[in-house]
């Protein structure tokens, strides 16, 4: 068998190839360069000379820098014909409720259950356990009272094709007007929230309503609060 370290230049971007089919998360140069027994600078130089050559072919794949790392990804224009045939076999998609906590707490980490509960209005515990089992969450502290703060993982940047957090648009893109856009700043900020609505209902009405297409949602029946 060739030795690593005695491969030749090109033969680099084979053996970069090869590494990148068999990891299941996105890795990095010098995880890669440690690998092949290369300096990270040129497994560098090979990753972005073959994110180039595949942008250039117009391949059905792109190999992208996310989540500190590479990882070989669908392009976007075959989302559609992707997702329709992932969805014939993957019948673990996340609902609707595992979606709004999902962005309470990628938004507003690292953030309690408590947090997430007075966001949403809703006993959110069962969507929080559903979400750390399919390692989007984790338990990242603990506040004051030793309550478990919670944030993102690196698996939650990978599903969205993020860099970092840094990357995630702006909440207030989402927010249907002024007032609401001015809402989730304060809420977000930590601020108190001076409220310009007419009575408190009109307030939690508001908050509901920021998640568009939400499920409709009543007080807490019970500890179990949203079935998953």
């Amino acid at each position: 068998m060739q030795q690593l370290k005695q491969l030749e230049p090109d033969s680099m971007a084979p053996a970069v190839e090869a590494l990148l089919l068999v990891s299941t998360d996105a890795v990095s140069a010098q995880e890669l360069a440690r690998a092949l027994g290369l300096a990270p600078t040129e497994v560098e130089d090979v990753l972005r000379a073959l994110s180039e050559e595949y942008a250039r072919a117009n391949r059905g794949f792109q190999l992208r820098e996310l989540a500190g790392g590479w990882r070989l990804c669908t392009h976007p224009a075959f989302h559609e014909q992707v997702e329709g045939y992932v969805l014939s076999w993957d019948k673990h998609t996340l609902s609707q409720a595992a979606l709004e906590t999902l962005a309470v707490i990628a938004y507003h980490q690292p953030v309690s259950r408590e947090g997430v509960r007075e966001v949403r209005g809703v006993n959110s515990d069962g969507v929080i356990g559903s979400l750390r089992q399919k390692g989007l969450v984790r338990e990242v502290g603990k506040d004051d009272r030793q309550a478990a703060l919670f944030g993102t993982t690196r698996a939650f940047l990978e599903h969205f094709g993020l860099r970092s957090l840094k990357d995630l648009p702006p909440l207030e893109d989402f927010a249907p007007d002024e007032q609401s856009r001015r809402f989730i700043r304060e809420r977000l900020s930590g601020a108190h929230v001076e409220s310009t609505l007419e009575d408190a209902a009109d307030e939690i009405e508001e908050e509901k309503g920021l998640f568009e297409d939400g499920e409709a949602e009543g007080p807490e029946d019970g500890p179990e609060g949203d079935v998953e």
